[in-house]
């Protein structure tokens, strides 16, 4: 038997090593070591941007967007419309969300990615009922017993945290960037569902609504998605500054008309060798870009005729460079696969 390849931490020998010492440190998209950093991301804080835009984003800051990119880009923000995005998978999509944010100050991106059973509500808000039932057993009991300091049940805001989308409704003087990622993963409901909501710019908490009148000037404290206690009035969220919205799709399906009618609609195109070399340039520096020009060559011959993902050229090249193993073409096809194959 041969011997294994130097670059394999797990050698599948069955005996214990401490060969994970060895490993070299993540992909910068991999990396949730800066997740919390005062540093990292600037306002954002849990290392997203960085991931997303890479940790030579100053490189990729020589590189311009395309005019018709920025063209739909800068009419979403004008008319205070949502941006839908679609394109194959690795195109830039939900890139461009952190992009703007980064680039524009706008915070942290507020990332809502959406799965089969994802509902509005999800989006704006989630009321823990359960939660506050067990604490309103605990203040009867504590009642019962002649003793205080049980919470009031009336403090209905303490059980209710906005989500994504209802934090960037909230009213502030420049608007957050919200990423509603994979539209096209939904239920059926979801895209119609949303069209109020992105056309009002409000929406409103029935379980504060109810008893606005008995809150003290019908303000209660919740929880937004950042973590932050902020003040709903009236039992209603209305936005002062629209939030700029970015939709992604993958073109697996399409949406109605209504929505399409609210949106402002950006189609991106396969990259082109330039801007591959950008995205890797940006993640991965000078020299990974100079060395895996032939898998960019190679990936973008093969993107003309199979669906393939910018994330499976990045791998292959920070896998090929990081740990060289010999036979590097045969381990870059192995990770760069057709998505579209038949299974």
């Amino acid at each position: 038997m041969s011997e294994p390849s130097e670059w394999l931490i797990y050698r599948g020998a069955g005996e214990p090593h401490e060969g994970i010492d060895r490993l070299p440190p993540p992909p910068p998209w991999r990396d949730f070591a800066g997740r919390g950093a005062p540093d990292g991301d600037g306002p954002d804080g849990d290392g997203s941007a960085d991931r997303r835009l890479g940790g030579y984003r100053h490189i990729a800051e020589l590189h311009r967007p395309g005019a018709e990119e920025l063209e739909m880009i800068n009419a979403a923000l004008y008319l205070r419309r949502p941006l839908l995005v679609t394109g194959s998978p690795g195109a830039g999509k939900s890139t461009l969300a952190h992009s703007v944010a980064h680039e524009l100050g706008l915070g942290r991106v507020l990332r809502w990615p959406i799965v089969s059973r994802s509902t509005l509500q999800d989006g704006l808000y989630r009321y823990d009922a359960i939660a506050r039932l067990q604490d309103v057993q605990l203040a009867a009991h504590a009642a019962s017993a002649g003793t205080t300091g049980a919470e009031s049940a009336e403090n209905v805001g303490s059980y209710i945290r906005l989500g994504p989308l209802g934090t960037a409704l909230m009213p502030s003087d420049r608007p957050r960037v919200v990423l509603i990622d994979e539209l096209d993963k939904s239920d059926i409901d979801l895209p119609n569902d949303l069209l109020n909501v992105l056309e009002e710019g409000e929406f409103g908490i029935p379980e504060l609504e109810r008893i606005a009148d008995r809150l003290p000037d019908g303000e209660a404290q919740v929880l937004d998605h950042d973590g932050n206690k902020v003040t709903v009035r009236g039992g209603r969220v209305q936005c002062r500054a629209f939030p700029f919205v970015v939709l992604t799709s993958n073109g697996e399906r399409d949406f109605p008309a209504p929505l399409m009618r609210r949106c402002v609609h950006l189609e991106l195109g396969r990259p082109d060798h330039q801007r591959l070399a950008t995205f890797v340039r940006a993640h991965l520096g000078d020299e990974a870009a100079r060395s895996g020009d032939d898998l960019i060559a190679h990936f973008l011959e093969r993107s003309r005729s199979e669906l393939l993902a910018t994330d499976q050229l990045l791998n292959a090249i920070y896998l090929t460079d990081a740990a060289a193993p010999a036979g590097r073409d045969r381990l870059a096809d192995l990770l760069i696969q057709r998505l579209d194959r038949p299974r």
